[in-house]
């Protein structure tokens, strides 16, 4: 940053714990969601307050971290090392954070929190605060899996009506190769990107390969999500 912002002391942090059903179910390769767990962390600072959340799941599936995991690194470990401290820009939080191995996303809705109050506390917006200098940003959404094809062309048509510039469609053995044929020859324009979430391995490399004649911005996780060397094969 450019410029060093007042100094801010945080005063206290408070964790809330919502439950929010979904307009819609969502459904990756892990199963269906119809209401998630939202931890939200906020915290104080001489009547100013900043607000954080936290995008972990409620089990172990797509991360190591849980909404019940991150409760407890929040209360019983980030909050003791930031209450009472100052600091003049909100990036030497994470710095504060770097003995903690792991718990990202935990460490992430603190560190989002204090962003946000730095920017409230100096009636800055937060993408000023950030560097950035864009008020409006091309967008993406990530749809789930459908009970059919035709729902998620439907989907796919209410999102880039909406002005989405880039579709991503969760895939899985058997919701595939044949899924992201029709979505081509329905959007061939599109920016289109897929998302195993770890549902395939390189006895599949065939079937991944056959991905590139759609002109994918990307395969994301194909493979074990904690694996290098299989992905640099399937890459070369």
């Amino acid at each position: 940053m450019g410029e060093r912002e007042n100094d801010i002391k945080i005063e206290r942090l408070k964790i809330r714990e919502i439950v929010l059903p979904l307009v819609h179910f969502f459904e990756t390769s892990f199963g269906r969601t119809k209401k998630r767990r939202i931890l939200l962390t906020k915290i104080f600072c001489d009547g100013a307050a900043g607000y954080g959340e936290c995008t972990t799941g409620e089990a172990p599936l797509f991360s190591h971290e849980t909404i019940d995991t991150a409760w407890i690194i929040i209360k019983e470990v980030l909050a003791s090392i930031i209450i009472g401290r100052n600091w003049t820009s909100p990036s030497e939080v994470s710095q504060w954070f770097q003995p903690i191995r792991g718990h990202q996303m935990a460490r992430a809705a603190v560190e989002n929190a204090c962003w946000d109050l730095t920017a409230r506390a100096n009636n800055k917006p937060l993408y000023k605060l950030s560097g950035g200098k864009l008020k409006k940003i091309p967008c993406g959404v990530s749809i789930g899996i459908q009970d059919n094809p035709e729902q998620l062309l439907e989907k796919i048509k209410t999102e880039v009506d909406a002005g989405y510039r880039r579709i991503k469609i969760k895939i899985k053995p058997g919701w595939d190769y044949n899924i992201v044929k029709l979505v081509r020859q329905h959007y061939p324009e599109i920016s289109l990107s897929v998302d195993a979430n770890s549902a395939y391995t390189l006895a599949d490399i065939n079937l991944l390969k056959r991905f590139d004649y759609f002109s994918l911005l990307m395969i994301e996780q194909p493979l074990g999500y904690d694996d290098i060397i299989d992905h640099s094969h399937l890459q070369k």
